[in-house]
């Protein structure tokens, strides 16, 4: 039985050290978005603002060279999803950046890499 998919409400951008602070001021001075107090169990800095009804999550990363757009699916079973998208090909990339314990979800990569987290 094919699990059920469908839109997280988390975008994350994952930008570069350096222009990290450049892009805080894209959304929140020059766009004008409202910024959200929102924690994160994540070590790297993050600051999080409204995008409609999604949340958009800027993470400063070291150690990478552009920015990369970051997407979260919801599934109504986990362990499902990740044994259906094995089946068809799909990529499970959990070393990619650690989840808090007892998270009930995982990474993967789309063909053409844009990694997305899957969450129950």
């Amino acid at each position: 039985m094919k699990p059920k998919f469908s839109p997280g409400k988390n975008i994350a951008i994952k930008v570069p050290a350096h222009e990290f602070e450049k892009m805080v001021n894209f959304y929140k001075v020059v766009l004008g978005l409202k910024q959200k107090d929102a924690s994160s169990p994540d070590e790297f800095n993050s600051v999080t603002f409204e995008f409609g009804d999604k949340n958009l999550w800027v993470d400063k990363i070291s150690g990478i060279s552009q920015a990369e757009v970051w997407l979260e699916i919801e599934t109504d079973n986990a362990v499902e999803a990740k044994k259906y998208l094995k089946e068809q090909g799909c990529a499970i990339r959990n070393e990619i950046e650690p989840l808090p314990p007892g998270f009930n979800g995982f990474w993967l990569s789309s063909p053409s890499n844009t990694i997305h987290l899957v969450n129950e």
